[in-house]
């Protein structure tokens, strides 16, 4: 006759767990969570295996984004929970619920040397909301439930439970029962808060909408949206906030966090009143965008963090569609916001530009316009960290929240592939496409074996070019040239195919849209390489690189160098962090009439006609001559200005009509041989490298 297994506390875990409504457990089993594989055998629970529990993590995390309730990740002591550090990490910063499990060395063993013992729990701390150790199977339930209380309630985040191996396997009582699951709404805001914004809002002057990821949590993207509507609000949303507001509803202004400066950013700093709703600090830093004296209004469900940049004068702190809700009911607007309406027109026109062009190896722009066009509206994008982030951030627009998950708070490369995973799993009905660098791609490419024996097929996009591409483009622009970026790839069609995968390599722009919808109708995971060539993605350029540059074409239409000392002085000015708005201002508009739209990120004086433009009087003094406007207006006349300005566009990089206004306010300036350096370079590239008629 068959003995009747001891109830342990392994299977008092597995049966919390089913409490508390887990489906996967994603990890990697080991010597010291042996009792738990055991006790799941016949649990409802499928355990995940992965291949690296840093993929388990990253499994967990998405899961936990995608449906509210945290996601669950399992290692073994030691090297197996360490593995999962950077997981949790991002999902405590993301705001995802997760709880860690790991295995340990028996209690008997903690105060010695022993192999592979690790003080899990002082590790997990700093990256969690709570970290326990199990010590008493009695405890278990109610470890368990407040791991889930505190991973799920807002903000969500990660927690750890660390189960030694002679606990894991100790006998229960029968009397012992998992604690019930509850889940606990947040309370409404009071009264006065919802009156002292409805009242703000309704005499503000430009007031502007940020969308954080607090409202995709809450579901308040239906109160957002009728709140913008009713109350003529222009919406800005950040990157986790993605879809909290359709993008072609009129009042979506798109998604801000950028690190250039885009329209977003202008509008915020236009704005007279900044509406935060359920924005997170973690997201995009205040100092970022609150540059001038708005004030602001914080709805959340939890009181604003301290931050010198970020003090509301009024906050609404409680549940977050309620508070939209009634605010909606207090507040009274007529106006519709002509300026930012405007703006939102631009936009559309320059994202719109790149849907019919072919050029070859295809923009980043034209990949995700197609990219779009073949996901349906609720269809699920995974994006990886790098600058294929900045891009899906700026032309990847959503209708529906959770359709586009990015991570912005720890930022992490490498959860592309098991991330697409589980958006699969939680959806198996819908398309799935993952976006990455050839870098985050093989950061866990071998959680593409986890995918095609679990049957999720997904689409990953990967824009390869050989190198770190984001941190070679702030070298260059920092120091003037990179080292220690690149590297070589594999050939990604063959390693793609080596894990029972599809592969193919886009060669042509007109076949992308193909390329990327018909892998969705395959039963198995399917890679796509998009080549790249070296700086495709990014312009950046700081405010030296701006000044170094803009000086030498000034003075070389001039003639002469009786403006280098007033120039130069710009350049203390710029030491001493004085601003430079005006001068990038009129520089837009001006590189704007002259290079058909290169330049697109200042509306200030977008009603304007070329020859209305304001002149750069903080860059040439006084009543002398606006060499800028010079080019823009009178090269028909100076048929020496007309032949520079053929250089200019032919020679000069593109980088140098996309400058960044928030780079060129408030930085330093570096050494005045290096600007010289750069003044002469530009002028080389003014002639073609004959720089012998510069006087």
């Amino acid at each position: 006759m068959e003995q009747k297994k001891t109830r342990n506390t392994a299977d008092f875990l597995v049966e919390c767990l089913e409490e508390e409504g887990v489906h996967y457990i994603f990890g990697i089993p080991g010597e010291e969570n042996l009792a738990v594989m055991d006790a799941l055998e016949h649990s409802k629970i499928e355990f995940i295996t992965v291949r690296h529990e840093q993929g388990a993590a990253f499994m967990a995390d998405v899961y936990g984004r995608l449906t509210g309730k945290a996601g669950v990740c399992m290692a073994t002591l030691g090297p197996g929970a360490t593995n999962l550090i950077t997981g949790v990490a991002d999902a405590d910063c993301d705001g995802a619920p997760l709880v860690a499990i790991s295995g340990q060395v028996g209690t008997d063993k903690m105060h010695i040397t022993a192999h592979q013992y690790l003080d899990l729990r002082a590790m997990f701390e700093p990256i969690t909301r709570r970290a326990y150790t199990v010590v008493r199977p009695d405890t278990m339930a109610e470890i368990t439930r407040l791991a889930f209380k505190y991973a799920e309630r807002e903000k969500p985040g990660a927690t750890f439970i660390d189960l030694p191996v002679n606990i894991s396997k100790m006998p229960v009582a029968d009397d012992e029962k998992p604690l019930q699951h509850k889940s606990i709404l947040p309370e409404t805001a009071l009264e006065s808060q919802i009156e002292a914004a409805a009242s703000m809002i309704s005499y503000a002057k430009n007031p502007v909408i940020l969308a954080g990821s607090g409202v995709i949590r809450s579901k308040a993207a239906k109160q957002l949206t009728a709140f913008a509507e009713k109350l003529k609000l222009p919406v800005i949303n950040t990157m986790m906030a993605k879809g909290a507001i359709p993008f072609d509803n009129k009042y979506s202004m798109w998604t801000v966090g950028i690190p250039m400066d885009d329209y977003q950013t202008k509008m915020l700093e236009k704005a007279s009143l900044v509406i935060a709703v359920g924005y997170d600090i973690i997201e995009y830093a205040p100092a970022k965008w609150h540059l001038t004296n708005a004030d602001i209004i914080h709805i959340d469900t939890m009181p604003a963090d301290i931050n010198k940049n970020y003090q509301p004068e009024v906050e609404v702190v409680g549940n977050i569609p309620n508070s939209l809700e009634r605010i909606m009911a207090k507040a009274a607007r007529l106006a519709e916001p002509k300026q930012f309406l405007d703006i939102r027109q631009k936009m559309v026109d320059e994202h719109e530009s790149y849907a019919h062009d072919m050029a070859f190896p295809v923009k980043p722009q034209k990949a995700l316009i197609d990219c779009r066009r073949v996901m349906g509206k609720d269809d699920i994008v995974i994006s990886d960290v790098g600058a294929n982030k900045v891009w899906i951030a700026r032309h990847y627009n959503c209708y529906e929240p959770n359709t586009c998950l990015i991570s912005n708070g720890f930022a992490t490369m490498g959860i592309a592939v098991p991330g697409a995973i589980s958006a699969k799993l939680v959806h198996p009905d819908k398309k799935v496409l993952a976006i990455t660098g050839d870098a985050g791609f093989l950061m866990n490419v071998q959680e593409f074996e986890t995918a095609y024996r679990l049957g999720t097929n997904f689409v990953i996009l990967i824009f390869s070019d050989c190198s770190y591409g984001l941190i070679k483009w702030k070298q260059d622009m920092q120091y003037g040239h990179h080292q220690y970026v690149d590297f070589t790839n594999p050939d990604f069609v063959k390693l793609a195919e080596s894990f029972h995968a599809i592969g193919y390599r886009i060669t042509k722009t007109d076949g992308t849209v193909l390329m990327i919808d018909n892998p969705h109708d395959y039963p198995n995971p399917a890679s796509i390489e998009v080549a790249e060539e070296p700086y495709v993605n990014v312009s950046i350029i700081t405010p030296q690189e701006f000044v170094g540059n803009i000086m030498p074409l000034c003075q070389d239409l001039r003639g002469e160098y009786k403006n280098m000392q007033y120039l130069d002085s710009r350049l203390v000015e710029l030491h001493y962090e004085m601003p430079l708005n005006e001068i990038v201002y009129n520089f837009f508009d001006t590189l704007k009439a002259r290079t058909k739209g290169y330049a697109s990120l200042d509306y200030e004086f977008s009603s304007y006609h070329p020859s209305e433009l304001v002149k750069v009087d903080m860059l040439l003094n006084g009543d002398q001559v606006d060499a800028l406007s010079f080019i823009a207006h009178r090269d028909k006349a100076y048929p020496r200005a007309r032949r520079l300005c053929e250089k200019l566009k032919e020679n000069i990089p593109r980088q140098l009509f996309e400058v960044p206004v928030q780079a060129a306010i408030g930085g330093r300036v570096i050494a005045r041989e290096t600007v010289k350096a750069m003044r002469k370079d530009v002028l080389a590239k003014c002639y073609g490298g004959d720089i012998s008629r510069k006087k």
